[in-house]
């Protein structure tokens, strides 16, 4: 009896473990150009998230718009990975490319097109690399990627109101941690799925 008592309490132990490292583990190693986005902040479910401010550039109400479809379509995607379904993962990309070439760059200038034509060069890399490959790990990969492209070019050309929570994972690809964009608080992990469907925190609302 004493033994599967001790049994018991190691194992309720490393499950308190595993809850801690999940919202508490800092960021290592992931460099980023937005300081807003690294405070950390209290886990999960009741967290009240910082608010961002303007976009960078003030650009033509369509484009937002334009934009707010491309982020509405990358939600279905993220939830693709969040069920691990490399299948659909590769449907919902598409589906992502076709709502990102509709975005009108003849609707910026200046600085404000320069922008976007580098996070368009990477948008469409990691959505190739997502619709070529089956390998959900792999697809991950690029999907973080997509993710902190889409992310710059909310915070630079805005949603016209669309609300998207900016996330994190500190154990996402064995501890480097990784980022994703929702249209809710709610954490549904798209770097486990049902493994850790919750883990992650809240770091910013964009709009």
């Amino acid at each position: 009896m004493k033994t599967k008592s001790t049994f018991y309490t190691l194992l309720f132990a490393a499950s308190l473990l595993v809850l801690t490292n999940c919202a508490g583990k800092k960021e290592s190693g992931h460099e980023h150009d937005h300081a807003a986005a690294e405070t950390e902040t209290p886990a999960a479910d009741s967290l009240a998230a910082t608010e961002t401010g303007k976009p960078q550039f003030d650009v033509d109400k369509n484009f937002q718009q334009q934009l707010a479809a491309v982020f509405n379509s990358y939600v279905s995607l993220k939830e693709a990975f969040v069920s691990s379904d490399d299948e659909k993962v590769r449907t919902e990309a598409a589906t992502v490319q076709n709502q990102l070439s509709k975005a009108d760059m003849k609707l910026l200038s200046g600085a404000a097109h320069n922008d976007w034509m580098h996070y368009l060069e990477g948008l469409e890399s990691s959505l190739r690399e997502i619709q070529t490959n089956k390998d959900i790990e792999v697809q991950r990969r690029a999907f973080s990627k997509l993710s902190d492209n889409l992310y710059k070019s909310i915070k630079a050309f805005g949603l016209d109101g669309t609300t998207a929570y900016y996330e994190f994972c500190p154990m996402a690809f064995n501890d480097e941690g990784a980022y994703w964009l929702s249209d809710q608080e709610k954490i549904r992990n798209p770097y486990f799925g049902d493994k850790m469907m919750t883990c992650g925190v809240v770091k910013e609302k964009l709009q």
